[in-house]
């Protein structure tokens, strides 16, 4: 399994970022910082060895949506620009 590496949950990464007004191009180019990834990858492998405690499984969950909703946002940001 991947090494448990504590790091900012990928909402508090999109939080900061959005508060920074970003342009519908840095919306785009957006991604998580590596410390959420690792945690990320950690635990989706944890859900996929079937070892994720219910705190983590609450965890992957919250990031899943945050995941959709920064998804939806850069469809929206790259509709924006190709309407200007």
């Amino acid at each position: 399994m991947a090494e448990y590496i504590p790091s900012n949950h990928v909402q508090e990464d999109v939080m900061a970022f959005l508060l920074t007004s970003p342009t519908p191009q840095e919306i785009i180019a957006f991604h998580a910082s590596d410390e959420a990834q690792v945690r990320l990858r950690y635990l989706l492998e944890a859900n996929r060895n079937g070892t994720l405690s219910d705190t983590e499984r609450a965890e992957l969950d919250d990031a899943t949506y945050t995941n959709r909703f920064v998804m939806r946002l850069k469809a929206k940001a790259r509709q924006m620009l190709k309407n200007a």
